[in-house]
C-alpha cells in the first residue's frame, strides 16, 4: 500500500470520479446499481421480532445512502447453529413473512438485499453446538458433537429451506457463510474435520459439503436468485485450507451455481488480527485478485476497504468486481452517495476501532459506532429541526466538543466552538499518532469539514474565559474541555526523566533507550506501542504481514507462517498498580491483538506495583513476584512516561454556575476515567438531539 492511501480524502470534482465503483453490476436477472456491497453484520437487531422495525430502518438508512446490494446479519438454518441461545434463525414461514418489512425497506431505496445464512457450528455459544468432528474452539467453552451422517444431510436440507424462505420473505438471494472458521469452514478445513466417511478426509469429501449446501440451494430458488459464497481465502490457523483446495472449492462452487464470491480472511479463533485499526487498507486485496483471476463469476473484496480512492483502484485494476465493507456503513450510511456525487471528503470514515460494533456485539449489545453513534439507533437518534434555534457555546473542541458542535448546527441551532489549542482534535490529535492508529486522523478530517459545512464558528487558540461566555448572549454552554493527565504524587516525580504522554506523544519531548510507563491502560499501552515501533508499519503491508507472520497462501496452507516483527528500538517497561492481568480491561476483540504486540516487542510487563520514589537511579518499586511475594526493585531508566489516569477539566464550571449560565458537562470534562472517546461522541450527540 502507498502511504497515500491512508492521506485525508481529497474531494471528488463530479460523479465520475470513481466509474468502476459506480458502474452497475449485470447479473442477468439483477442488476445491482452500483458496485458497492454493504457486507453482513451482526448488530443485535436480527433476534426475535421486537427490533425487525429497527433493523428495517437500518437497512433502508444505507439503501437510502446508495448501497447497490446488502447482506444481512447471519440467521441460523437449524437450532444448533444458533450463534447463542435466541439468536436469529430462518426456519419458518412465520420468520419469512416478518422479514417483509426489511425487504420491502431496501428495495423502496433501490437496493438489493440479501439474508446470510449463518451456522455457527463449533462456535455457537450453547451446549447443543454441533460440527464436523469434537473438537473443542479455543475461544468457546461448549465442546461441540460431531453431526452423523444423517445429520449432515438434514443440515443441507435446513440450509435449503431457508433459502427458500428467504425467497418467499422478497430477499434477492442468499449469502452462505463459508469463511470465519464457522460450521462450513469446519467441514473444509483439516484443523476441524477429522471425520472419516464421505465428508471428511480427502479435499474433495471435506469441500462436499458446501458443494451439496449450493447444490440443494439452487435447487430450491431456481435460476434467477443470487446465492452468494462467503470463502474463505486466508484461514489464518495452523492446519488450514491449503491454497490448492481453495481454488479447487471456489471452482466447484461456481459449477454447482453460485453467482457472487464474497471473500472472508481469517477464522475468528486465528491470532492474526484482520479487521482492526492497525491492520493495513487493502492488506487482503491481494489474495482475492488470486481468486479473481480463477473464476467466471464476479468476487467481492473485503476486509480494511473504507474509502472510495482504495475502493476505485481495486477495481479499476481488475483485483475484484466488487468491494465489500461492513462497518464503514455504521459509520457513514450515506458513504456511496457521497462518493458518487464527489463528495468524499465529507465521508465519516469507519477507524476500524470496534469499540461500539464488534466490541458490543460479542458482550451482547446492540452494535453501534464511535464515530456515528446514531447508527442502530436511527429511529431514537434524530437530528430534526429545532423549534427554536438558540446560541450555544461549545468549550473544547476534542471528539466530543466536534460532534456535539456539528450536530446541534445540523440541527440550526447558531454554534460556537472554542478551542485553547491552534488544531482541532483533542486526545484523537495524539491518538492518531500511535503506530496502528492513523486513522484516527480521518476522524479529525471529518468533523474538520463538517465543521466548515454546518457554518459552526470556529476559534483556534481561544481560551475562552466565564466573562466571555457570560457576556457572549448563549443560551447554553457546554463544556468538553476534555481531560488533563493526573500528576502522581510521588517523591521524585519532578525529576528531568519524568514527562507525560501528552509532551511525547506531542512530540514536545523525546524518550531515551530505557523507557519505564506508569500505568498500563489504554493509554499505557498505546504509549508502549509508540516507543517500541519505528514507523508506522500499519502503513505498509509487507512489513505488516511480516510482523504478524502472513504469507502467499499458495505455500503454507492457511497462509500463516511464523511472525517475523522487528526489534523494538527501545528497553520498555510497563507497570500498573492492579495484580491483575495486564491488558485485561481492553476492548473484547481488539486487546489480544495489543497484548501480542506487547509480547512480540518484548515489553516487560510490571503488575502489583506499588512506586516509592524516583531519582537519578531510577524508579524505585516493590512489586509481586511469580509466587506473589513482594521484592523490591530499581528500575533503571531513561525516561519515564506517566500514563496513570486524567483528571476532568472543569474550571469553568463553578463561574459559569455563579453567573447564572446553563452549562452541559459532556465527555472527559464529565467523567475522567479511562478516556472513552465512544461516550463522549454518543453523550454529545444524544444531548444535541434533544435541545
Amino acid at each position: 500500500m502507498s502511504l497515500d492511501q491512508n492521506a485525508p480524502a481529497a474531494p471528488a470534482t463530479d460523479g465520475t470520479a470513481y466509474p468502476h465503483l459506480m458502474e452497475p453490476l449485470d447479473l442477468g436477472f439483477i442488476t445491482l446499481r452500483n458496485r458497492v456491497v454493504m457486507g453482513s453484520m451482526h448488530t443485535g437487531m436480527e433476534d426475535g421480532y421486537r427490533n425487525l422495525d429497527d433493523l428495517a430502518e437500518f437497512y433502508a438508512t444505507r439503501a437510502r445512502g446508495g448501497v447497490g446490494l446488502i447482506v444481512t446479519g447471519g440467521f441460523s438454518p437449524t437450532a444448533a447453529g444458533m450463534l447463542y441461545p435466541g439468536a436469529s434463525v430462518m426456519t419458518l414461514r412465520r420468520h419469512a413473512r416478518a422479514h417483509r418489512p426489511i425487504t420491502e425497506a431496501a428495495h423502496a431505496e433501490g437496493a438489493a438485499i440479501l439474508l446470510q445464512l449463518l451456522h455457527a457450528g463449533r462456535y455457537a455459544y450453547h451446549p447443543l453446538s454441533v460440527s464436523a468432528s469434537r473438537i473443542k474452539a479455543p475461544i468457546n467453552p461448549f465442546t461441540p458433537f460431531a453431526l452423523r451422517g444423517g445429520q449432515v444431510w438434514d443440515t443441507i436440507e435446513a440450509f435449503a429451506r431457508s433459502a427458500r424462505l428467504a425467497a418467499q420473505a422478497g430477499y434477492d438471494g442468499v449469502e452462505i457463510m463459508g469463511s470465519e472458521g464457522y460450521f462450513i469452514n469446519q467441514f473444509l478445513a483439516p484443523r476441524t474435520n477429522q471425520r472419516r466417511d464421505g465428508w471428511g478426509g480427502s479435499a474433495a469429501n471435506r469441500r462436499r459439503l458446501a458443494v451439496e449446501i449450493v447444490r440443494a440451494i439452487r435447487a430450491q430458488v431456481g435460476p434467477d436468485f443470487v446465492i452468494q459464497y462467503r470463502i474463505s481465502l486466508l484461514d489464518l490457523v495452523p492446519d488450514g485450507q491449503p491454497w490448492a483446495e481453495v481454488l479447487d472449492l471456489a471452482t466447484a462452487l461456481e459449477d454447482a451455481g453460485v453467482t457472487i464470491f464474497n471473500t472472508g480472511i481469517g477464522w475468528h479463533e486465528a491470532r492474526v488480527p484482520t479487521i482492526v485499526t492497525s491492520v493495513p487498507r487493502g492488506a487482503f486485496v491481494d489474495v482475492t485478485a488470486q481468486l479473481t483471476r480463477h473464476v467466471g463469476v464476479p468476487v467481492a473484496a473485503s476486509n480494511r476497504i473504507n474509502m472510495p480512492e482504495l475502493a476505485e483502484a481495486v477495481l479499476a485494476r481488475g483485483d475484484a468486481d466488487l468491494v465489500s465493507m461492513a462497518r464503514p456503513f455504521l459509520a457513514d450510511p450515506e458513504w456511496v452517495v457521497k462518493a458518487g456525487g464527489g463528495r468524499a471528503d465529507e465521508i465519516n470514515t469507519c477507524i476500524a476501532c470496534n469499540q461500539a460494533c464488534l466490541d458490543h456485539t460479542f458482550t451482547g449489545r446492540r452494535a453501534s459506532c464511535l464515530v456515528n453513534p446514531r447508527a442502530g439507533h436511527e429511529r431514537e437518534v434524530v437530528l430534526t429541526s429545532a423549534p427554536t434555534p438558540q446560541r450555544v457555546a461549545v468549550v473544547g473542541a476534542g471528539p466530543a466538543g466536534m460532534a456535539t458542535a456539528t450536530a446541534l448546527a445540523e440541527r440550526g441551532h447558531h454554534v460556537d466552538l472554542y478551542e485553547a489549542n491552534d488544531h482541532l482534535g483533542g486526545q484523537f490529535a495524539l491518538a492518531m499518532k500511535i503506530p496502528g492508529k492513523e486513522e484516527f486522523a480521518e476522524t479529525v478530517r471529518y468533523f474538520t469539514r463538517r465543521i466548515e459545512l454546518t457554518g459552526v464558528r470556529l476559534h483556534l487558540g481561544k481560551q475562552v474565559t466565564v466573562a466571555d461566555l457570560a457576556e457572549g448572549g448563549f443560551d447554553q454552554v457546554v463544556l468538553a474541555s476534555g481531560v488533563t493527565p493526573r500528576v502522581l504524587d510521588l517523591p521524585g516525580i519532578d525529576h528531568p526523566c519524568v514527562m507525560s504522554y501528552a509532551e511525547l506523544l506531542s512530540g514536545a519531548r523525546e524518550a531515551g533507550q530505557r523507557v519505564a510507563v506508569i500505568g498500563a491502560g489504554g493509554i499505557g499501552v498505546d504509549v508502549c506501542e509508540y516507543l517500541t515501533h519505528v514507523g508506522h508499519p500499519s502503513l505498509n503491508i509487507a512489513e505488516w504481514k511480516k510482523e504478524w507472520g502472513v504469507a502467499d497462501p499458495a505455500r503454507p496452507p492457511g497462509g500463516l507462517t511464523e511472525p517475523a516483527p522487528a526489534p523494538s528500538p527501545r528497553e520498555v517497561t510497563l507497570l500498573q498498580r492492579k495484580p491483575t492481568p495486564i491488558g485485561k480491561g481492553l476492548g473484547k476483540t481488539t486487546g489480544w491483538v495489543h497484548r501480542a504486540a506487547l509480547a512480540a516487542k518484548g515489553v516487560r510487563l510490571v503488575r502489583g506495583a506499588t512506586y516509592h520514589r524516583i531519582d537519578d537511579a531510577g524508579l524505585h518499586i516493590t512489586r509481586l513476584d511469580r509466587e506473589g511475594r513482594s521484592v523490591e526493585q530499581v528500575i533503571p531508566v531513561d525516561t519515564i512516561v506517566v500514563c496513570a489516569g486524567q483528571e476532568s477539566r472543569r474550571d469553568l464550571l463553578e463561574g459559569l454556575q455563579s453567573a447564572g449560565v446553563s452549562a452541559q458537562l459532556i465527555g472527559g470534562a464529565d467523567v475522567a476515567a479511562e478516556l472513552d472517546a465512544k461516550r463522549a461522541i454518543d453523550q454529545g450527540v444524544r444531548w444535541a438531539a434533544q435541545l
